[in-house]
């Protein structure tokens, strides 16, 4: 898998997770522990997502 390929599915792995915190916000039985990990694991999605670019160019 090339480098932009992965990138690109790493931006489709964070926006399914963007939209599960938003669902997951809007579900009253939702405890916020499982909200805070779902943002953890977006943001490291994030942080990788932007590593990977800068060294794409």
């Amino acid at each position: 898998m090339s480098l932009d390929a992965h990138v690109e599915e790493l931006k489709k792995r964070h926006k399914a997770l963007s939209d599960e915190v938003e669902a997951a916000q809007r579900s009253p039985g939702t405890s916020d522990r499982k909200i805070a990990d779902l943002k953890k694991r977006k943001l490291r999605l994030k942080e990788e997502i932007q590593r990977l670019s800068d060294r794409i160019g």
